[in-house]
């Protein structure tokens, strides 16, 4: 058995580290046993573990190759962008799972059959539903299944909830400030009455919220309470746990938006969901950021007086079903936690690598920057003295893309923050450092004009 963990550890170690090029034949067999003094059964299996992890294919006749990536297949490194980006919050497409997925996709077809090409239920495939029951309670989310809505990702869920009427008659929807830009221009843009409560990395203020939730008419505080878009930051337990109590006092309902639930290393984090009694939460999750943005799937957990209204809404099914039962595949055996913990530790070791490289060039403190070791975004804070927009198109000369914090704030609200949302999700390792490098240089050269 260590023989064979040994070969199998070293034949990818010589692939990782480029031995083996993509495309390139492995020794055969009978010659890879004779190298590593073994049985042809050993390296057999070996082989068929690394084909199973999609690290080499076989050819019927002729062998085993390596599996190119698709950058490597897309051509040299010296025809690729020199593009830093600090913009983009959609998954680095080298590490979607797309052949993990091919085969839940292959998988579901042969489980479901013609029944995958029916419309389905209006809440969602129901064996998918059973399984999310269990996946929901890993993060202490426990509903059954018939509180669980699927829905075409979370923006739908969110679009439905804003435009439906709640229990209690309210009608304004209280948002974080600065928040997420593509609901608040949704809300703007619908006509549906909206305020605003600030919210800082270093948290909210309490009292100012229980103000709002007693007198501002509040149908429900829309918030995302771990990895905020665009802050990266995460309320305290006592934050949580006042904003579900708050909630039951005053009969405001929390539309509470987990979407990088997966994304981080942080151990035991209960949502407001967990802390709340009344049923005043409504969950929601995606699972385009930990796949891929096409699959467009979420799920909403709901309160069960908001049912009959939510699914009188939505009165027919309009996800695929089998991208349901896909998922359900991939969740059932194991490959989503599989996935789920690569992708993390590569956007861990690259929010270390930017918060090393803010350290090494912020000497002077131009940028104030909150230490933020998971997720995908950190908020670069800057000096009132600073032009945004000409910043942006500063460093867009010199290929470093930028998100600036206006987007984030709904068109009235006046006290704002000035500062860039950086996303680590598709800036590559080797360019964090000088990108960071060139924000701060241009930061320093912008304040003294």
């Amino acid at each position: 058995m260590r023989k064979y963990l040994f070969i199998l550890s070293d034949m990818e170690q010589q692939i990782s580290e480029g031995h083996y090029r993509p495309g390139q034949k492995l020794p055969s067999v009978r010659s890879a046993a004779k190298s590593y003094g073994c049985s042809t059964g050993t390296i057999t299996r070996a082989y068929a573990e690394l084909e199973k992890r999609h690290a080499i294919y076989s050819i019927s006749q002729s062998g085993y190759y390596v599996v190119g990536k698709p950058e490597e297949q897309s051509g040299s490194a010296e025809n690729k962008s020199k593009l830093i980006d600090f913009a983009s919050v959609l998954p680095d497409v080298n590490v979607f799972p797309y052949l993990d997925f091919q085969h839940c996709l292959n998988k579901a077809i042969d489980t479901y059959k013609y029944h995958l090409f029916t419309y389905g239920e209006w809440s969602g495939l129901e064996k998918l539903r059973h399984t999310l029951v269990s996946h929901l309670a890993s993060d202490q989310v426990f509903a059954s299944a018939d509180r669980i809505v699927i829905s075409s990702g979370a923006q739908q869920a969110l679009e439905i909830l804003a435009r439906m009427p709640f229990p209690s008659g309210k009608r304004v929807i209280l948002v974080e400030q600065p928040g997420y830009d593509i609901y608040l221009r949704f809300l703007e843009a619908e006509g549906i009455p909206v305020c605003g409560i600030a919210r800082s990395t270093k948290g909210i203020d309490l009292q100012e919220l229980e103000e709002k939730f007693k007198n501002g008419g509040i149908k429900f505080f829309y918030t995302m309470s771990r990895y905020h878009n665009p802050l990266g930051t995460s309320y305290s337990v006592e934050e949580r746990k006042a904003i579900a109590g708050l909630a039951s006092k005053y009969d405001v309902y929390i539309v509470e938006d987990d979407y990088m639930a997966d994304l981080g290393e942080e151990r035991g984090f209960e949502p407001i969901y967990a802390y709340n009694r009344t049923s005043h939460v409504v969950y929601l999750k995606s699972f385009s950021k930990i796949i891929f943005p096409g699959l467009r799937l979420g799920a909403a957990v709901l309160p069960e007086r908001l049912l009959e209204t939510y699914h009188a809404c939505k009165s027919y099914a309009d996800t695929s079903l089998l991208s349901q039962a896909a998922l359900e595949v991939y969740i059932k055996n194991g490959m989503y936690e599989r996935h789920k913990r690569k992708i993390c530790n590569q956007y861990t070791a690259r929010v270390r690598a930017l918060n090393e490289a803010v350290e090494r060039y912020n000497d002077a403190g131009s940028i104030g920057v909150t230490c933020i070791n998971s997720g995908i975004y950190v908020p670069f804070m800057l000096p009132k003295t600073v032009n945004l927009d000409s910043l942006t198109k500063r460093l867009a000369m010199r290929n470093v893309s930028v998100v600036s914090g206006k987007r984030f704030y709904l068109t009235d609200y006046r006290e704002r923050d000035k500062f860039l949302r950086i996303s680590i999700s598709r800036a590559q390792p080797e360019q964090i450092d000088m990108g960071v490098k060139a924000i701060i240089d241009e930061v320093r050269q912008g304040n003294t004009h």
